[in-house]
């Protein structure tokens, strides 16, 4: 900004421009200050002139004083006092009009103290009085004919004060303060502007953040719906090796199941990819993807439920694996059309009274595993009956136990496991525990990614619970959970 209160020396955001030479930050306001200066100065030596005929001194007296005073024009915008202060200097030799206009009007739409600004144009209006007073009495008394009353010489002096240096004086100040304000609106946008950028780049980290959880969350339910159905099917597959010669007919049976197991696990894999893809192509064309996760989550309930159907075996055998799958098999064909509570299932995931099927399911597969449940004499088909907790509670619960069978399968083949599942006062706990591997059980080769314990870790913790894991003294694993019974509902 300059003295006059153009906005010059700023760009259009803000940014100091300066092209100009010297102290103008633009050749335009040098342009200007020039021709005031030039026209300062030709007023100064003609009123110079006249003032040296009246005080009988010589001409070029009279023309260098205006020379040195007209011409101070140029720094006004620098030195601004000092242009008002020769203007009052010069003002006894009746020059300076214009230098004294210009000046009070750049003093005043600078940034000097406003008090010192009233003080020089105090100043300034009390020698144009008296210069004016002077001068005006002198007229009248040389005029023999003309007799005004005794106010009129002051009252005169003082309308020519006040209009030669109000009207300059108010402008300069209107000038500045429309500076001010728009330098306070700038800083204001400039502020707004660096405010809604932070917020962008907020909005993105949150956006960013939501994806990553998101990305986390799908990865999890694929790792549990689809892992252990593929790890409980190896397990047949190394029951059916194991029989094929013997019993021709039950590893027949054995294949058919595992060919079931193995279909149904990729549909449900083709499902959530399918919801993905869609939800990435609604995105592309700029549509709102907000009911995929949703859809995603009805698609791991509806796995879910069909995994605990299968698990429904009508046939119990007591005999290992081989047996135990052989009599499932014919119940695979009629696994989608009869789903009982389906519904519910998509509606809100797996429940604390499908964790005897779960286990059964485990059971089938060869396991030596029992389910416990604090104060229940219904033994396994009372788990969780007569109690209802949010339905995020009971599928993290159900999650560690499926995760943690699944874990038993694959790192410790033929070794006992143990479900315990306690309802507290105002808590869940469940605890699933397995003893040492034995020395003559074979190996499935189940591949392990790693990403079993994180994920329990993640679901538990998510719902404020406690999760802690490790292996026993008796050369065992177990996997212990505490969940608040008051968890959000899912």
């Amino acid at each position: 900004m300059t003295a006059t209160g153009a906005s010059e020396g700023v760009g259009a955001r803000g940014a100091p421009v300066s092209n100009g030479p010297w102290w103008w930050a633009r050749r335009r306001s040098a342009v200007l200050d020039v021709f005031l200066a030039a026209a300062s100065a030709l007023e100064c030596v003609v009123e110079g002139v006249s003032f040296a005929h009246e005080a009988q001194l010589p001409e070029l007296l009279g023309m260098l004083l205006g020379l040195l005073a007209g011409p101070v024009l140029l720094v006004r915008r620098r030195w601004p006092v000092v242009v008002v202060l020769v203007s009052i200097a010069v003002m006894p030799a009746e020059m300076g009009g214009l230098l004294s206009v210009v000046g009070l009007y750049t003093l005043a739409a600078s940034d000097v103290p406003r008090r010192i600004t009233g003080l020089l144009a105090g100043m300034t209006v009390v020698g144009t009085l008296v210069t004016t007073f002077l001068t005006l009495r002198e007229d009248v008394a040389t005029q023999q004919d003309f007799h005004p009353p005794m106010w009129f010489v002051p009252l005169m002096a003082l309308a020519v004060g006040l209009v030669l240096t109000a009207p300059p004086v108010l402008w300069g100040l209107y000038i500045a303060a429309r500076r001010r304000l728009v330098e306070s609106l700038r800083e204001r946008a400039d502020g707004l502007e660096r405010e809604l950028s932070l917020l962008a780049d907020r909005a993105e980290e949150r956006a960013e953040w939501a994806r990553n959880e998101e990305r986390t969350r799908i990865a999890r339910e694929m790792h549990d719906v689809v892992a252990h159905r593929v790890s409980l099917m190896v397990v047949h597959a190394a029951a059916l090796q194991a029989v094929a010669l013997k019993d021709p007919e039950k590893a027949s049976k054995n294949a058919g199941l595992v060919g079931d197991m193995g279909r149904q696990a990729l549909t449900e894999l083709r499902e959530m990819l399918g919801v993905l893809r869609t939800a990435d192509g609604a995105s592309g064309r700029g549509t709102a993807a907000s009911g995929a996760p949703e859809r995603l989550a009805a698609v791991a309930s509806r796995a879910g439920a069909k995994a605990t159907v299968q698990a429904r075996v009508p046939e119990q055998s007591a005999a290992g694996a081989s047996a135990a799958s052989s009599s499932a098999g014919p119940s695979v064909a009629g696994a989608e059309s009869s789903v009982p509570g389906a519904g519910d299932a998509e509606a809100e995931g797996p429940c604390l009274t499908e964790l005897a099927d779960l286990v059964g399911q485990s059971r089938a597969a060869g396991m030596a595993v029992e389910l416990m449940v604090d104060e229940s004499a219904e033994g396994e088909a009372a788990a969780g009956a007569g109690r209802r907790y949010a339905a995020r509670v009971e599928r993290t619960v159900y999650r560690v136990v499926q995760e943690a069978l699944t874990n038993v399968h694959k790192h410790a083949p033929g070794a006992r496991a143990r479900v315990r599942l306690a309802h507290r006062d105002g808590e869940l706990a469940v605890q699933v525990e397995n003893g040492p591997c034995e020395g003559g059980a074979a190996d499935a080769g189940l591949p392990s990614g790693g990403n079993g314990l994180v994920g329990m870790r993640e679901r538990v913790t998510a719902l404020g619970g406690v999760f802690v894991s490790g292996p026993t003294e008796a050369g065992g694993f177990r996997v212990s959970a505490v969940v608040p019974a008051d968890a959000s509902r899912g």
